[in-house]
């Protein structure tokens, strides 16, 4: 749904709210910018009174609004500012904008080479029809622990650069999520772009989810993996990261330590199951019970380490 069609009928639920048989039932007013320039996205933000969201692609903010979730005072569309919608080669990694869609990223042949496992989450974003519109930095603020995109951003490295009313500063990924729907950003913060630096040479990334479906499906357990490998095989860092096992995505630094100075051996990839199996704090839903996703935590831990693995030996 486009941002006019939505406010038509938010006008119009507004009118009926204001007709007898829903007398006393009241509505906020939203108000809908589009600003030109990042300074005035942020100054908008930063003046709003009551809630406040961002509309990158609008593929979770939209759905929010529309099922009563969420009641904002102010959306700020910021796909019209031309600095956010770009993807820049940058030291040897590569930088973002917030409002580049899932799709570009895709479709970008050189990011996809240098960070396959990224691209991996990226591609698990909905439908294609979602990935059109969809952008990593909604994904990531939407801090759904369930979030495909965030798992292996934070494995790769990957740093928000965030510009508000007092500055600018440069926050890892996984320091924005804070709890279930909330970030660290503070009033009239809003991400610009993430820098994904350049990869270790011998390094190799990858992320696998466990869904009950195939397609369209949210993660029960998220992987990523990132490893780097010296001339004679041996890992010497690592970076594991768990989605939906935790409020927040997960940065484990026993399961990299299970791996570092192996040759991710299968004694290796054992200590590696029983950390990320350590690691979780999952919960009871209709999607998988705690002890269900503590087991398959263990299980795709090894088997994206294994990819990562590949990856890390062919460019080798």
């Amino acid at each position: 749904m486009s941002p006019s069609s939505l406010l038509a009928r938010r006008a119009i639920r507004a009118m009926m709210a204001r007709t007898n048989f829903n007398e006393g039932v009241e509505m906020p007013d939203l108000r809908y910018e589009a600003p030109g320039s990042l300074a005035d996205a942020v100054k908008a933000l930063a003046a709003a009174g009551g809630l406040t969201r961002i509309l990158a692609g609008g593929t979770d903010v939209i759905v929010q609004m529309e099922t009563d979730l969420i009641e904002p005072e102010l959306l700020v569309d910021i796909k019209k500012i031309p600095a956010l919608r770009n993807i820049t080669a940058e030291n040897g990694g590569f930088r973002i904008g917030a409002a580049v869609s899932a799709m570009q990223m895709m479709d970008h042949a050189a990011l996809c080479a240098t960070f396959p496992g990224v691209i991996e989450g990226v591609k698990l974003i909905g439908s294609i029809q979602v990935k059109g519109r969809a952008t990593v930095a909604g994904n990531l603020c939407n801090a759904s622990p369930g979030a495909d995109s965030v798992p292996p951003m934070v494995t790769a490295g990957a740093i928000a650069h965030v510009v508000g009313p007092n500055g600018a500063r440069d926050v890892p990924v996984e320091q924005i999520p804070v709890s279930p729907g909330k970030t660290s950003l503070a009033k009239g913060e809003i991400i610009e772009s993430f820098f994904l630096p350049a990869p270790a040479r011998n390094s190799g990334g990858a992320y696998q989810r466990f869904t009950p479906r195939t397609e369209m499906d949210i993660a029960v357990v998220g992987i990523a993996v990132n490893l780097t490998l010296d001339a004679g095989g041996v890992c010497t860092a690592a970076r594991v990261s768990l989605g939906a096992v935790a409020p927040t995505v997960l940065l484990s630094k026993e399961c990299a330590d299970a791996l570092i100075g192996t040759k991710v051996d299968e004694a290796a990839l054992d200590k590696l199951a029983a950390a990320a199996s350590a690691a979780c704090r999952p919960i009871d839903d209709k999607r998988g019970t705690k002890e269900f996703r503590i087991k398959v935590a263990g299980v795709l831990a090894k088997r994206v380490a294994q990819k990562a693995l590949e990856r890390a030996r062919h460019i080798a």
